[in-house]
């Protein structure tokens, strides 16, 4: 069985800069899953430093829609995955038209397939919870799917941290 660990916080916490550190750590193959999408000049630009600041060596899949495929095919050989980041992944599934119930089965369904497939597993997620409620349906509808998919993650997780202005507070 495999390790999984949830790296979580607020926007430009920290949160992936401290998830590739741990991904080093394991002195293991990295497979960065990134699921974010450049729909506009802001994201292309936070794309292409994300890029900048992975090792070169690590294997990097871009899949905004289909991780569940993405990590089904990847090898039993005890590489580490580093999924950045669950939050824009919801988003998109929601985007997609996906019922909540439905977002809730996929992400039960990598859990399960990472606990099997991969030496360890970093997942990097953002709090949502602790800001102002949304004004749109939509919006409270994000944040709350969001915050019950971080309670699904955190509950299968060996361990939690949160990040707080770049510092890695371990919570479980």
């Amino acid at each position: 069985m495999s390790e999984l660990i949830l790296v979580t916080g607020g926007v430009r916490s920290g949160k992936s800069g401290y998830a590739q550190h741990l991904a080093r750590s394991f002195k293991r193959k990295v497979i960065y899953i990134a699921t974010a999408e450049a729909l506009d000049s802001d994201m292309t630009e936070r794309i292409r430093q994300h890029r900048k600041s992975r090792d070169k060596d690590w294997l990097t899949i871009e899949e905004p829609l289909d991780v569940l495929g993405a990590v089904r095919k990847l090898s039993a050989d005890r590489r580490v995955m580093l999924l950045d980041c669950l939050t824009l992944f919801i988003s998109n599934l929601i985007l997609k038209g996906l019922s909540d119930k439905a977002v809730y089965s996929e992400v039960r369904s990598i859990l399960k397939v990472l606990k099997r497939k991969s030496g360890a597993a970093i997942i990097v997620t953002n709090e949502v919870g602790s800001g102002i409620v949304p004004d749109s349906e939509l919006g409270r509808r994000f944040r709350d799917l969001q915050g019950r998919v971080n309670q699904i993650v955190s509950g299968a997780s060996d361990s939690v941290y949160l990040m707080v202005s770049g510092i890695p507070l371990k919570i479980k």
